[in-house]
């Protein structure tokens, strides 16, 4: 999560990690990853992936955590609505403290972070999905063509940015890729926001349907990396919160290569 802005407005990347993967297009999964146990998470936010993918991830250690908008805002930035009410001084402070909150998470899991240096919607001008899909094919490439997991980009414009930018990416890469979707914890509650989505993925000859996958429920675990993000818990709010708790649910993504509109 980041500060709450509805998608609407869809750096070059520094990663903090050289790593290197290769390029390709979606393809369809068949639902499980057994021959692949590690996979890459996209994540808008320091806190996304561990909220929509926490059982997941338990169950696929070894796998890397791509936050795409993890960049440090100026020291001078205005105090921002969301950050104020997550306890923080800055702008600065409080990304900084996030990175920590996640690399805490994300080590109870056993999973690799990769943070980004974009910048989070609330501190400024965003990407376009073209430049951001370009910066997540070189970060991509850094890695070893493990499966894909991206949001389906549900209200929030980062994780919408996201969700485009991956697809716009993979699309024209040279690889089949196995493409794994998200629901976005907790904006998958909001009314509506779904079923438009798995519309707008059909207009653009992809087929999302849900996975199969065996994801065993590791409450318990989960629970703790969760806690350790506690700027964020702070704001949430009880719907949030109580969608926490709620099972996680993976869509597989197939579909043929080629273009996206808006290329």
């Amino acid at each position: 999560m980041g500060g709450w802005r509805a998608a609407g407005a869809p750096g070059v990347p520094a990663c903090d990690r050289e790593r290197r993967l290769p390029p390709g297009c979606i393809t369809s999964p068949p639902s499980r990853f057994v021959a692949a146990p590690a996979m890459v998470i996209l994540s808008p936010h320091p806190d996304d992936a561990v909220f929509s993918c926490g059982h997941l991830l338990a169950n696929r250690p070894d796998s890397t955590v791509v936050t795409v908008f993890a960049g440090l805002p100026e020291e001078d930035s205005p105090l921002t609505d969301w950050d104020e009410r997550c306890g923080f001084i800055s702008g600065r402070v409080a990304m900084q403290t996030r990175r920590d909150e996640d690399a805490q998470a994300l080590g109870l899991l056993g999973v690799t972070p990769m943070w980004l240096d974009f910048l989070d919607a609330q501190y400024g001008s965003s990407p376009s999905p073209h430049e951001l899909g370009e910066a997540l094919l070189d970060t991509l490439r850094t890695l070893d063509d493990p499966p894909v997991v991206l949001p389906m980009g549900l209200f929030h414009s980062d994780h919408l940015l996201v969700h485009e930018a991956a697809l716009w990416a993979l699309r024209r890469s040279v690889t089949n890729w196995t493409v794994h979707l998200y629901e976005d914890i907790p904006y998958r509650r909001l009314p509506g926001l779904l079923q438009q989505r798995l519309q707008t993925l059909a207009t653009l000859g992809l087929e999302a349907t849900p996975s199969t996958m065996v994801v065993s429920p590791v409450e318990r675990l989960k629970a703790r990396a969760v806690s350790s993000y506690v700027s964020q818990l702070r704001a949430l709010g009880a719907e949030g919160l109580s969608d926490l708790t709620r099972p996680e649910r993976l869509w597989d993504l197939q579909g043929a290569c080629g273009g996206v509109d808006g290329s």
